[in-house]
């Protein structure tokens, strides 16, 4: 296994005025964080001579294409103009290779820098990771300041969205005061900041909400309500004409229910026996330990993985069962 190095902020701004054609890595099935910090950090390399291409091995979902309305709107990798043959790769928001999806194979040895705030994960090339953070965006904000270049409104707006939705428009533990203070600065810039928290959480598709309705509808309470569980099948997905994007706030719909202080939402994908998992804690619960028993990982009170199961119901009974041992 390689010998990746932790990178100070110095080296990091250092690395990045060298000009040179990037393509900057997202997660897939990438949320705000992703999607803000991605788009932020391209205006900045290009704000210093290095043309930056954003790529993912999915789509960005339809309800972020506000964020890159007239940037950038598709970050497939078939979608790179020509010009970044060989380019250097920076991967933000992504703390492990297998968070990259089908684009490991062919870029993971290429990528020569990671930007993350994941506690849990493996690092895949140098890195600037610091779990402090609430966001990728407070990373790269911190980053373009100390750079001295300019934060101008559309890399504000786009920070923004990634600081508040990884914090829940501020709600999260993970929000401290440090992440209150980027965002003042972010708000100086002039941005929109109830426009954009409306694209967030209220501009919901008829699809989200239904997808959201069948997730209640499959919600199991245990331990006197405290922990509260959903699976929602394939064929129930294929059922209800939904896409992946659709199912990303499953995990509120478990979590929101008053009395709930640990959520999961587990969602069978398009490989039978295959199920990816959210787990969210409104209680001081480590759940990204929970998760690494299954390879997974993230944050304290949000984190998810992967795991094999002969169907939902064992899948759920699995991570009961691993909820409550990490409980004792």
């Amino acid at each position: 296994m390689a010998d990746f190095r932790a990178m100070t902020a110095v080296e990091v701004i250092e690395a990045l005025r060298q000009s040179a054609p990037t393509l900057i890595l997202l997660h897939k099935r990438p949320d705000a964080d992703a999607v803000g910090s991605a788009l932020a950090l391209r205006l900045w390399l290009e704000a210093m001579g290095s043309p930056a291409c954003c790529i993912c091995a999915d789509e960005m979902p339809e309800h972020l294409a506000f964020l890159g309305a007239g940037l950038q709107e598709s970050l497939l990798i078939t979608a790179v103009p020509a010009g970044f043959e060989g380019a250097r790769i920076i991967a933000v928001d992504t703390a492990s290779p297998a968070q990259a999806g089908e684009l490991v194979p062919e870029l993971e040895a290429r990528v020569s820098l990671m930007i993350d705030h994941h506690g849990t994960g493996t690092p895949f090339a140098d890195h600037y990771i610091l779990p402090s953070a609430a966001a990728s965006g407070e990373i790269v904000l911190a980053l373009i300041r100390a750079s001295d270049v300019a934060v101008t409104p559309r890399m504000a707006t786009l920070l923004y969205a990634a600081i508040s939705a990884d914090t829940g428009c501020f709600r999260y533990s993970n929000t401290t005061t440090a992440t209150h203070l980027a965002a003042a600065f972010l708000v100086e810039r002039g941005i929109d900041t109830a426009e954009i928290n409306r694209q967030l959480y209220e501009a919901k598709s008829l699809s989200l909400l239904t997808a959201e309705k069948a997730g209640f509808e499959r919600l199991h309470f245990y331990e006197s309500g405290r922990i509260a569980i959903l699976t929602f099948p394939y064929a129930l997905q294929q059922q209800l004409g939904l896409k992946d994007e659709h199912l990303g706030t499953l995990v509120d719909v478990a979590r929101c229910v008053y009395g709930v202080e640990i959520a999961a939402a587990i969602r069978e994908t398009a490989t039978p026996g295959v199920y990816r998992v959210s787990m969210r804690a409104n209680v001081d619960f480590d759940v990204a330990a929970v998760a690494a028993r299954f390879g997974g990982g993230g944050h304290t009170r949000a984190a998810g993985a992967t795991l094999t199961a002969d169907d939902a119901e064992r899948a759920e009974a699995m991570i009961l069962e691993a909820l409550l041992q990490a409980e004792r």
